[in-house]
């Protein structure tokens, strides 16, 4: 990772998993006053892993601590998706495959629309949900996506996923 931008470390780095490797990780590639954001929350109270003290004073690095939930909420969450009370789904209104990862995370501001799925094993470009019927008159698997998703009410679905990864390599 620091070959990539010729050993200057990265100005925010984020940590999704609460594993003692990934923040020493994080802590490593991190540039000057670069700011390591644990977004993990783990439920051990006793979890801990290394940090560079020598940067955080030399380098100005810092490290911060975020999470939009509690896990009562994300405990309610759970219960409401298996009540069927909410469905997650409303909120995709893009696919993408690895290709489109990139590009996705660098326009991201600049794309409207929710949430932007991407799918690491395939390759397509982003693609919003309701582009797919015209797409559709080029390319009779985006017709047959069309197809699936407007009889789940416009909303992608799992019979949608599981035809795209039969369809796209």
């Amino acid at each position: 990772m620091l070959a990539l931008n010729d050993g200057k470390g990265y100005d925010d780095v984020f940590v999704y998993a609460p594993v003692s490797a990934v923040v020493e990780l994080a802590d490593g590639i991190l540039g000057f006053d670069g700011c390591l954001n644990f977004f993990a929350g783990p439920t051990d109270k006793q979890f801990s892993a290394q940090f560079n003290f020598y940067n955080v004073h030399y380098a100005r690095h810092h490290v911060v601590g975020t999470s939009g939930s509690t896990v009562e909420d994300m405990r309610d969450i759970v219960r409401f998706l298996e009540e069927k009370r909410i469905d997650p789904a409303v909120m995709i209104t893009h696919v993408g495959g690895m290709d489109a990862a990139i590009d996705t995370t660098l326009r991201l501001p600049q794309i409207p629309g929710g949430k932007k799925l991407i799918y690491t094993h395939i390759s397509l470009p982003l693609t919003a949900i309701r582009d797919f019927q015209s797409l559709g008159e080029t390319d009779k698997r985006f017709a047959e996506l069309a197809k699936i998703v407007e009889n789940h009410n416009g909303l992608w679905c799992a019979e949608a996923e599981k035809y795209l990864l039969e369809h796209w390599a």
